[in-house]
C-alpha cells in the first residue's frame, strides 16, 4: 500500500446544515478539517415544504473552492428525497422535503396493493411515512412526475451536477423501500405492483465506484485544476457514519446521533421476520455487503426545535441545569410521529406528559431532561430489541455523530443500556465519506483496517454505566403501558 498522503473533499449534507470537510489520509494518519459550512434552510412555499437545492449546490461549490487541491470528491446526505429531471436534464422544481404533508394517508393506499407484511418481507424497510416509495405514490398523478425522465436522490443529483454523470448509489437507494436487501438490487415486483417506473432511476453504483470527474464549468467555478475525480461513497450519511464506527470485532451496537438517532447493529444479512416488522426495524444497506439493521428515533430534533422556540439559549448552561433535574421524572416516546413536524415542540412535549399523567415540565431545564431521558430510553429499547431480533449480542455501544458532544446524553445512554458507551468520532459521516474515497484509491485496506485507523487517530470518550438499569426498565414498562 502506498505511503503517500492524499486529500479528499467530503461533502456532508445534513437536514439543518451542510459542510465540506477535507480529510488527509495516509497509511497511519487521518486528519479532518472544515473547509466551509453553510446552512440548509428548507423553504415553505404555497405548494408545501421544499429543499433549497440551488443554495445547497452553491454551498458545495463554495466549499470546494475553499478546500483547494484535492484528489477526489464524495457526497453524502440525508435519505429518501429526490429531484426530478426532464428530457433535457433540467430540474423540475425544488425537491420536496420529507417533512412535507403530501404523504399523509398514502401508506394505506400502498398497503391496499402490497400489504405491509409483504412489503417488509420484500424490502426489509421499516414504515416511515416519508419513504421514497410513499412520496412517489403521492406524486403519481402530478404533471411534474409525468414530465420526468430521470429521478436522482439528493447526493446523486449534486454529483450529477458536478460531473454530468447520472447514477444511483446503493446505500441511499436502499432507503427508498424499492430495493431487495437480499439481492442488493431493485425489488422489481414491488415496483410493478405499485406502478412505479424503475427506469426513472439511473444505474446502481456501489460505494467506492467512480462517479465521473468535475466538469470544466465546475473547475472554473471552484478554481480547481482538473482532472478531479468524484467517487461514489456511502451516500446515505448514516451509511458513511456506520462505516466510521471505530469498533473492534462484531459485538457492538451503534447509535448515529444528530437530528435523528439511528440505533442498531451491523449484520451480514437482513432480518425480515414479522416480529422485526412489528418492532419497526429497518434493513438498510451498508458497505462491503453489510446490512444496517436499525430503528429510526426522532433524535436531537426534539431539543433543536425546543432551542429554536426558546430563542437559542446557551446550550451548555441548559445541559448543566438539566443534569440537576431528577432522572426519569417524565418521559415521552421519542419515536412518536407526533413529534415529526416542526413547531411548538415544548408545548407538544408538555401535552404528551399531561396526557400520560406525568409531571409536566415547568422549565427549559426540565423539558431538556425529559428529552434526554426519553432519547436514552429509546436508545435502550432499540439496542435491546435489535439484539433479540437478530440474535446478535453486544458488549459495547458506539455513539457517533453530533450527539457525542452531549456528554449528558452519552452518560444517560450508558446508564439506560447498562453497557459502556464509546463516544466518537463526532464527524463520523464525513470521516466515513473520506475513508471510502481513500480505500477506493488504495490508501486504506479492509473494513477492519479502516476502523483500526479511526480508533488510533480519533479522540474517543468512554462512559461507564452508573448504578443498575432497574429504573430504566421500570420507565420502559411504564411507557409501554400508555
Amino acid at each position: 500500500m502506498s505511503a503517500e498522503i492524499k486529500s479528499y473533499a467530503a461533502v456532508d449534507l445534513g437536514a439543518s446544515s451542510g459542510r465540506v470537510m477535507v480529510g488527509r489520509v495516509g497509511p497511519d494518519s487521518l486528519e479532518l478539517s472544515e473547509a466551509h459550512r453553510f446552512p440548509n434552510r428548507p423553504v415553505r412555499v404555497p405548494e408545501g415544504l421544499r429543499w433549497d437545492i440551488l443554495a445547497l449546490y452553491a454551498g458545495v461549490l463554495e466549499g470546494l473552492r475553499a478546500a483547494g487541491k484535492v484528489d477526489s470528491v464524495g457526497i453524502d446526505s440525508w435519505a429518501v428525497d429526490y429531484g426530478l429531471l426532464d428530457a433535457d436534464g433540467a430540474l423540475l422544481g425544488n425537491p420536496v422535503h420529507y417533512r412535507d404533508a403530501r404523504t399523509e394517508g398514502v401508506a394505506e393506499k400502498v398497503w391496499a396493493s402490497v400489504p405491509a407484511a409483504e412489503l417488509y418481507a420484500a424490502t426489509g424497510l421499516q414504515y416511515a411515512p416519508f419513504n421514497t416509495l410513499y412520496q412517489l405514490t403521492a406524486a403519481r398523478l402530478t404533471r411534474q412526475l409525468a414530465q420526468a425522465e430521470r429521478l436522482l436522490l439528493i447526493p446523486d443529483l449534486l454529483t450529477h451536477w458536478l460531473t454530468g454523470e447520472p447514477g444511483t448509489e446503493l446505500t441511499n437507494a436502499s432507503t427508498t423501500q424499492l430495493v431487495d436487501p437480499r439481492t442488493r438490487d431493485w425489488s422489481y415486483d414491488v415496483a410493478a405492483r405499485l406502478g412505479i417506473d424503475l427506469s426513472l432511476f439511473a444505474p446502481l453504483r456501489q460505494p467506492g465506484d467512480p462517479a465521473g470527474v468535475l466538469r470544466p464549468e465546475v473547475l472554473e467555478e471552484t478554481g480547481l485544476t482538473g482532472p478531479v475525480p468524484v467517487t461514489a461513497v456511502a451516500s446515505h450519511d448514516t451509511a458513511s457514519a456506520v462505516a466510521a464506527v471505530p469498533a473492534v470485532g462484531e459485538r457492538f451496537a451503534y447509535i448515529c446521533t444528530g437530528t435523528w438517532s439511528l440505533a442498531g447493529l451491523e449484520l451480514d444479512a437482513p432480518v425480515l421476520t414479522e416480529e422485526s416488522r412489528a418492532a419497526n426495524f429497518t434493513n438498510e444497506l451498508g458497505i462491503d455487503g453489510t446490512v444496517r439493521y436499525l430503528r429510526n428515533i426522532m433524535g436531537l430534533w426534539l431539543l433543536q426545535e425546543c432551542l429554536r422556540a426558546w430563542g437559542e439559549p446557551d446550550l451548555g448552561g441548559l445541559l448543566r441545569d438539566a443534569a440537576e433535574v431528577p432522572a426519569l421524572r417524565s418521559v415521552v416516546d421519542a419515536g412518536d410521529a407526533a413529534f415529526l413536524a416542526p413547531g411548538r415542540m415544548p408545548e407538544r412535549i408538555a401535552e404528551a406528559c399531561r396526557a400520560s399523567g406525568q409531571p409536566v415540565p415547568a422549565s427549559p431545564a426540565e423539558t431538556t431532561r425529559c428529552i434526554l431521558d426519553s432519547l436514552a430510553l429509546a436508545h435502550r429499547r432499540a439496542v435491546e430489541d435489535a439484539q433479540h431480533l437478530a440474535d446478535h449480542p453486544v458488549d459495547v455501544v458506539h455513539v457517533v455523530g453530533g450527539g457525542t458532544r452531549n456528554a449528558l446524553l452519552c452518560q444517560l445512554t450508558a446508564d439506560a443500556c447498562g453497557l459502556p458507551v464509546v463516544a466518537g468520532p463526532t464527524e463520523a459521516a464525513a470521516l466515513g465519506n473520506v475513508l471510502i474515497q481513500a480505500r477506493a484509491h488504495g490508501l486504506v485496506g479492509d473494513r477492519a483496517d479502516l476502523r483500526g485507523l479511526l480508533a488510533r487517530t480519533q479522540p474517543l470518550t468512554r462512559y461507564e454505566p452508573r448504578g443498575t438499569t432497574a429504573p430504566w426498565r421500570t420507565a420502559q414498562a411504564r411507557l409501554a403501558e400508555r
